[in-house]
């Protein structure tokens, strides 16, 4: 029997930050699906939300909970933005390569909902892959890749372990704590921005063992993506770029999104992502038989010298670049696409999952309350930083208290994981979420959605998309029951954008 103290699923920010909030002498053991930058954290270009100094708490927490739509855990985001000092503290101590100015100071950038310049970025618009470099480096505990989990191993409140298939075979292995960081939903939509390995397969474990998961009909739509590749994962363009002062404009250059919010470019994602769909299902009427490009939307990066473009955001530059674009001056045509799951498993506000002893989980995969119904730009990172320190703390605390360790050995589960149709059918699924499930919504689509999830639960697929499925269901049966539009859910069926 493979025994660790505690055991960490998910190697992106908020799995190696409790990491290495534990200390050396505990048996830790963190899995990831593939190599550990597989990982939103790795993608992800803004920056991290802070709350500048202790003035700036309090708006912060305003910010966050208007973007939040009245459903925020008040409690939940007034941890989030008072221990993001701290947070911000012990990152400068670990060194972190944040951008600085000549004299030294940290550089703050704005980001749209943000009443102040209050995002701290590393490498310019690379923070998600600095951030993640330079947490990796430090773990001295040890790392599994190409780790699959395929079943959480509970039993009365209590988590025992997980199952995981690697290429040696498939394993059970038993912790006195599992702290759960596996991401969101992202493989269950046609259009995303996430790294392949973000499934939602977590979701359905815990679905599958009576837990609860928490607003899941709140799923964020980045408003600017490059989707003309041929990759899964489309290219983000981050929402600092309009901080910064890029512009959305139509094919003749019209600033359309003033005709939905005076706020414009800077009005909350929810709203641009919305305006954005529904301007460009305006263009395909009325301009159906004219040439591809009037049909699209732009932004518009022409604010920027090419100096100031290359120097804040080197990635953008480097992969637009090398699909032919000359930068700053070529308009870029973007869509929306899924990015962010505000709900997910449901937590307290340590990071314990409710209902359970000893398993917690942390980052986008959770639900601390933080987010409400439209999550605040760049908030998610300071996320999975705050609450995997808490947890990470909790579970030092309880080796402080005498306690029994429970032990039990399992079998190891025969369901097959994979079948010769899941790779056709997941396409569907992923079309099927994009089309009914997606921007704008429709009681009538969410209903065809439902249908077409049940027959394809009840059609002999493997396991890793039955877990999926029971996920993308628990989505679609949470959108039915919200009757009225509000943040990132929009029911087309009230004629409002």
């Amino acid at each position: 029997m493979l025994h660790f103290d505690v055991i960490i699923v998910g190697a992106g920010v908020a799995g190696l930050y409790a990491s290495l909030h534990l200390p050396k002498n505990l048996k830790v053991l963190i899995l990831c699906k593939d190599q550990p930058w597989e990982c939103n954290t790795f993608y992800a270009q803004g920056g991290i939300a802070v709350a500048k100094d202790i003035e700036d708490i309090a708006l912060h927490i305003k910010d966050t909970l208007d973007a939040g739509a009245g459903m925020c855990d008040v409690d939940a985001v007034k941890t989030l933005s008072e221990e993001s000092l701290e947070v911000l503290e012990d990152l400068i101590v670990r060194q972190t390569p944040f951008d600085k100015d000549a004299q030294g100071n940290l550089l703050f950038t704005k980001e749209a909902a943000h009443s102040t310049s209050r995002i701290i970025h590393a490498g310019g618009d690379s923070t998600g892959r600095a951030l993640h470099s330079h947490l990796i480096a430090q773990v001295s505990h040890t790392l599994w890749k190409n780790a699959t989990v395929t079943e959480l191993l509970i039993e009365n409140g209590h988590c025992y372990g997980v199952s995981v298939l690697t290429k040696r075979g498939n394993y059970n292995l038993y912790a006195n704590h599992i702290v759960l960081a596996s991401g969101g939903v992202g493989a269950l939509f046609e259009y995303h921005t996430n790294a392949y390995t973000i499934s939602s397969e977590l979701h359905g474990m815990i679905l599958e063992n009576g837990l609860r998961l928490k607003d899941m009909e709140m799923l964020q739509f980045h408003p600017t993506v490059f989707v003309k590749t041929q990759h899964a994962r489309k290219m983000l363009l981050s929402e600092a770029l309009r901080g910064e002062g890029a512009q959305v404009v139509d094919y003749f250059g019209n600033r359309f999104l003033f005709d939905y919010d005076p706020r414009g470019e800077l009005a909350s994602r929810d709203k641009v992502a919305r305006s954005i769909f529904d301007y460009k299902q305006k263009l395909a009427q009325n301009y159906a038989n004219a040439p591809e490009e009037q049909r699209e939307v732009y932004l518009d990066l022409n604010t920027f010298s090419k100096e100031f473009f290359y120097e804040r955001f080197p990635n953008i530059a480097r992969n637009l670049s090398a699909f032919g674009y000359v930068l700053p001056r070529d308009r870029i045509p973007i869509s929306p696409a899924f990015h962010y799951c505000m709900g997910g498993i449901e937590t307290d506000r340590i990071g314990k999952v409710i209902g359970m002893e000893n398993l917690y989980a942390v980052g986008e995969c959770a639900c601390t309350g933080v987010h409400g119904a439209n999550r605040l730009a760049s908030n998610s990172l300071l996320e999975g930083l705050v609450f995997s320190r808490r947890s990470a703390r909790d579970i030092i605390g309880s080796y402080g208290a005498k306690q029994e360790v429970k032990k039990r050995e399992f079998l190891l589960h025969t369901e097959v994981l994979q079948n010769t149709q899941d790779e056709n059918l997941k396409a569907i699924l992923r079309h099927l979420m994009w089309n009914k499930v997606g921007i704008t919504r429709k009681k009538s689509g969410l209903n065809e959605a439902l249908g077409g999830v049940e027959v394809m639960l009840q059609s002999g697929v493997g396991r890793l998309l039955k877990l999926r499925l029971l996920t993308a269901k628990n989505i679609i049966e949470s959108a039915l029951k919200r009757d009225a539009s509000i943040g990132a859910h929009y029911l087309a069926d009230e004629g409002v954008v």
